[in-house]
Order: C-alpha cells, then structure tokens, then sequence
C-alpha cells in the first residue's frame, strides 16, 4: 500500500457505498478479505480509500465511485489533515481558474513529476492574485504537494464539470458541514441583508473574516472590474480559504484586488492605511483578551476608550477608524451591547456625534449562537462638517407575524425579515426618519436615547402590538375556532374493527425501493442550495416546517449546487429529532426548496402511493428499528424503514385512510393555533387597557 494514502471512516465508506454505517460493521464481520483499518481508533478505524473502492468494486457493491464523493473522501482522508488539502486543491484550482492550458500541460505528466513542477507554476499564479509570498496569506511553504496529487487531479477533473469556484465552493461547504464547532459561520441569508445594508462598495474590509462569507456576499452585490476586498483573520488557514474562495469568483482580468492577513486585528492590524467604502465583520463576542492593557492610548478610540468587558466596542471603533468619510459599517453584535451599563458612554458619543445610525433585532436562529436574537449595528463614519444625524433607527424582527399556520413561533421568515429591514432602512436612510411601524420599526429621536442607560435595544422603544387586535379581531378568532373545533370533530377519524389475524406482511425497505428504481431518494447537505439568481428567492422547507405542518419558511441555503425542489406527491422525512413524523407534499408547498437535515422520496407512481409510503414510515417500531441514538440527539436511518409488499390496490386503500388522518391531524393544528392566538390576545387586551373585564 502507498505510503500516506488518503484515509476513510466506516461513515465515509457507507456514503460511498449507499448504505447505512450497520452495513459496513456486516461487512467487516462477514468477509475476511474486508480491508484492514490502516489507521484510527479501536472503536473509530480509518481504512485506505483505494482497498476500499477496490473491494466495493470487486463485490458488485460499487460501479463506479461517484467523482464528487472520491474527491471529498481524498479531501477528507489526507494525511496532513483536510485543512492542508483546501489550501493546496484551492491553490491548484485557481492555476486551473487561471491558466488552464498550463494546468494541463503539467496533468499530462506523471505523479512525481507533477510534484516536482507544481509548486512553481502555483507560485507564480499566487503571486499574481495575492502578491508576493512574503506579503500574502496563501503559501504553500512547508507543504509537501506530493500526498495531495491524485486528489487535485481529481479535483480538477471535478472542475471540468462543475467549474473551479463550484468545486471549491462544494468541497470547502462538506467541511464545514462536516466540522460546525469549529467555525462561526455567517449564513448567507444574513451575510446577503448586511451587505445590502451597507450597499454597493468598491473597498470592502472584513476584519475578522472566517470562511469569508461576508466579504463574498458584497463581492457578488458589486459585480465588475475594480473591486478591492482585503480580510483578516487571526487562524491563519481561514485567512488563507478566505483568499482563495475569493479569488476563485474573480476573474483574474477583472483586476480585483484580493488580500488577506492572519493576525489579531486589534493587537496588529494588517491594513492600518485602508479606508474603505464599507466594513463588514461577524467578530468574536465577549473576549476578556482583546488588548484593553496594551491599547490604552491607541488613535482608534475616538468615541472613547472601551472598558476590559466591552471588546464589541473596540470592533465598533476599530470598523469607523477603517472607514473613509460617509462610508458604511455594519457589525453583527450580541443583545448586551446594545445596554450594558459598561458601554454606555461610547454608546451616547456614537450618538451624538451621528455615527450610529441603526439597530436592528434580527430573529433568534438566524446566526449562530442560535439561542440569542443577536443585533445588527450600522455605522457612518461622519464627514468633516456634515451635522449629526438627529435620530436613530430601531428595527424589531423577533415578533411579527408566526412562521405559518400551526408554528406557534412568533418570527417572521426570512425573506420577510430581509424585506422588512432593507424597505426601513432605506427609508430611513433617504429621509432621515421614519414613521413608526408597529412592533417593527420606528425612528427615535436621539435625545430620547441619551439618558442615564443609553439603552438602544430595540424591544425595549418597539412594544410588539396587541396579538390578537382589537375586540373585533378576537371577535373573529373566536368564531374560527369554534367553526374548526366543529370541523375537528367531524374528521375525527372512526376506529376500525381488531383484524382477526395480525397481518404479516413480506416487508422491504426504503433502501431496498431506492436500489429497485421505485422511489428516488435525496438528502440535501449544508452545502447545497443557493446564493443567487432567480431560484435565491425559492421558499425553503425546513425540518421545523415538516414537524409542526408549517409552510416553507427557511432562508435560502448557502453553496453553488442546484438546490432540491419538492414536487407535489413527494414524502419528505426528518433526520433528526427521534420522532415518527413524515410529510407528503401537497400543490401549496411543491416548488419549495429540500432543506437542510431532511431526505426526500419520490415514489414511482405506478409502484408505490405516497400516502401509503408515508403513513408506514410514520409507525413508532419503524422509527425505533431505523434510529440510532447519541447522547443528545437521535438520527434516523431512512434507508431502513420498513413498509409491506403490497399490491397497488390496497396501497390506494391503506392510502385513504392515511389521508384522512392527516387531514384530522392538520384541523387538529389549526385549532391549536386560534386558540393560542384568542388566549393571548385576551391576556394583552386585558393587561394594555384595550379590553374591558366586562
């Protein structure tokens, strides 16, 4: 066997092969001539990717290894671990970007050689991007290419078919997924309104800047020629993907300026002299750690000198110090900020002076840490002589409207949270004042602010208004649920006779079904879906939206892949939860986008009815049989849930009945929600005065 061959787990060789992790354990067992683990744990052995494909291929398992699984198990398996082979598959996909006819001139020799001549040509096509070695953040220096050739061969015959920046797009977005404690991610529905917010720019400086999602989001905003986009990061591997994924959807004649720095941009800032058009940055929060000892007498305290608890606040000031005079900021903050008492003294001279000039709630869940509704500051840097601005804009996005019928969250989808907040903002801003929108937005005079809290969260100047209206709106509520309670009894469903004889059915399983060609099944990753163009605007259906019968109300998915749409008939599943819920698509959700963390069945209809589908996969055993169970969470194996061979016609039959108890459990919902929605518009009625005991 090579020495240092890529490497896969038992998981990564059961998504080769199609079949749950069960499988491979059997495999292991039943057949000696299984490869031996050549690396890992006892309980977690890595084995060598080509005995692996060797053996799948040899037992019929395996026809062909799909290319995208190959390369990212290449990726995944690399001996100097996946943060290595990003670097270099990023470094040669921007050669095959650049310069392809040089890329293949150099693919048409031998592994050695490759390893030998790369280097030099990756040199010269990073120093044209990002400068010279010594000033960038990409450098392959103490790197060895020679493990990493038979993945960029792979990576760019990937690139043949999807394009470098879709490959690197879809191989950086599987790590991620693959490792989420690991980063802050920005997800692109929010990292889309920031740089909406701050508008179209031509400098753009993202100070902590991660995977660089911020700084793509205002790069694809400001399409053409002349972009400058500088980042910096204190891990020096996200500097380095940050460049390249950067560089990668900019055309080389473009003349965009791409640079990025790993550092600590507080402690050394790697661009003192830029002055950009806009900041944008998803910072660390509360770091004890930033530099408060040693910065003390730094210029970038303009607004004054933040306390050893208030490092937000250093980023605030860091972002305005970076800006050009009139030019935009806008920083993702946690709640605290916006009322700590610590920060109340730089709150009231960004205040006073214009800098602030928005606050804006964004819903609980819409970036990570998903328990807080985090805030979002815009900034202005003020120009010599223009007079502060006189008010502030309050924006509240954690109330509203529910998700849909039957959630009983109070939020606002995505979109509709995007469409609130840019229509008040840009108001805002052409105006410089707004005329209040109840529980949404209102502008404050800055007088009102500047008292002894300086408190600008946005829930405590936005009381939510009333839930259920006026006595006239509850009224109508009433009535509503009292024709749906009505409704709800007449669908109740009869219950059957006992069956003399328990059935006993020959059973096959969704796997099995998939294998046949008598449903098709997907499952979308973290990776998928996507960021632009018309389908950016296509609803999402969500694992809570399956759960709770909602309609589709996730935020477009991150990634360059095509995403999943459901088609009338479909049965979608939920991985995650333990739970036996199952969905079957109807006419007002088909054309919505697949989720993340659901798989998606789509029966053949002469074979199988997808309301029989459906209400078997929903039987609590089936679930329990298919699920395995970690200590905070349980995941579903769909490819082992059950369902009887049965002929189409009694299919149709077991169909109905099923049918009908999802319409039951739909009324059911409905009734809930007007009643949640008539007792708590009592209880505000009651409590603000608007309603009388009578």
């Amino acid at each position: 066997m090579q020495d240092n061959a890529t490497e896969v787990t038992a998981a990564g060789i059961a998504r080769l092969a199609g079949v749950g992790r069960a499988a491979v354990s059997n495999w292991r067992r039943r057949h000696p001539d299984f490869p031996k683990p050549v690396g890992g744990t006892e309980t977690s052995p890595s084995f060598a990717l080509t005995d692996v494909e060797n053996w799948l291929r040899e037992q019929g398992k395996l026809a062909e290894v799909p290319l995208r699984e190959r390369v990212w198990q290449q990726l995944a398996g690399h001996p100097a671990g996946p943060g290595v082979a990003l670097l270099h598959t990023g470094c040669a996909l921007l050669l095959v970007h650049d310069r392809p006819t040089d890329w293949l001139d150099l693919a048409a020799a031998s592994d050695t050689h490759l390893a030998e001549r790369l280097p030099a040509a990756l040199d010269d096509v990073l120093t044209r991007r990002f400068g010279p070695e010594g000033d960038r953040a990409v450098s392959l220096t103490g790197t060895g290419l020679a493990p990493s050739v038979p993945l960029l061969r792979g990576a760019a015959e990937l690139a043949a078919e999807l394009g470098a920046r879709q490959t690197y797009e879809f191989l950086l977005g599987r790590h991620l997924d693959a490792n989420p404690r690991q980063y802050t991610l920005t997800p692109a529905g929010p990292a889309a309104l920031m740089a909406a917010l701050a508008g179209p720019a031509r400098t753009v400086l993202d100070p902590a800047c991660g995977t660089g999602a911020l700084l793509r989001a205002v790069r694809d905003l400001t399409p053409g020629p002349g972009r400058h986009l500088y980042g910096q990061d204190s891990a020096p591997d996200l500097a380095a993907l940050t460049a390249l994924r950067l560089a990668l959807g900019t055309p080389a004649a473009d003349g965009a300026t791409v640079r990025t720095a790993a550092g600590d941009t507080l402690r050394a800032d790697a661009f003192p002299d830029v002055r950009a058009d806009a900041v944008l940055a998803h910072p660390p929060f509360n770091e004890r750690n930033w530099g408060h000892d040693e910065l003390a007498y730094d210029a970038r305290w303009e607004y004054g000198f933040p306390a050893r608890t208030e490092s937000e606040l250093a980023w605030i000031q860091h972002a305005l110090a970076r800006l050009r005079d009139g030019g935009t900021a806008v920083l993702l903050m946690p709640p605290a900020a916006a009322s700590r008492r610590s920060g109340r003294r730089i709150r009231a001279d960004l205040l006073r002076r214009g800098a602030l000039r928005a606050v804006i709630a964004l819903p609980a869940g819409s970036v990570p840490p998903n328990n807080i509704p985090l805030h979002l500051w815009v900034l202005r840097r003020p120009g010599a002589g223009t007079p502060p601005a006189p008010e502030l804009l309050l924006v509240e996005t954690t109330g509203g409207t529910p998700a849909g019928p039957g959630d009983g969250r109070d939020r606002l989808p995505w979109e509709q949270v995007q469409e609130a907040v840019l229509d008040a903002w840009r108001t805002f801003d052409r105006d410089g004042t707004l005329d209040e929108r109840p529980g949404i937005a209102r502008s404050v005079p800055v007088i009102e602010l500047l008292d002894d809290e300086v408190d600008l969260a946005p829930a405590r100047r936005l009381p939510p208004p009333a839930a259920g209206g006026g006595a006239e709106e509850l009224a109508e509520v009433r009535a509503r649920l009292g024709d749906t309670l009505r409704l709800t009894a007449d669908r109740a469903p009869d219950t059957p006779p006992p069956a003399p004889v328990p059935a006993r059915w020959p059973q096959t399983t969704v796997g099995e079904l998939a294998r046949a060609g008598a449903l098709l099944l997907r499952t979308t990753t973290a990776a998928s879906g996507t960021t632009g163009g018309a389908t950016s605007r296509v609803p999402v259906l969500t694992d809570h939206d399956v759960l709770a019968g909602t309609a589709p109300s996730g935020s477009p998915l991150g990634g360059d892949e095509e995403p999943v749409l459901v088609e009338t008939g479909d049965v979608v599943v939920p991985l995650a939860g333990g739970g036996a819920v199952v969905r079957v698509v109807d006419e007002a959700t088909a054309g919505a986008a697949l989720g993340r963390g659901l798989t998606l069945l789509r029966p053949d209809r002469a074979a199988l009815d997808p309301w029989f589908l459906a209400g078997f996969l929903r039987g609590t055993a089936n679930n329990r049989q298919a699920s395995s169970y970690a200590s905070t969470a349980t995941r579903l194996d769909v490819r082992r849930l059950q369902l009887p061979r049965l002929p189409l016609a009694d299919q149709h039959r077991y169909g109905e009945r099923f049918r009908a108890l999802a319409e039951f459990e739909d009324a059911l919902r409905q009734a809930a929600r007007l009643g949640e929605q008539l007792v708590r518009g009592l209880h505000d009625g009651l409590t603000d005065g608007t309603l009388g005991p009578e």
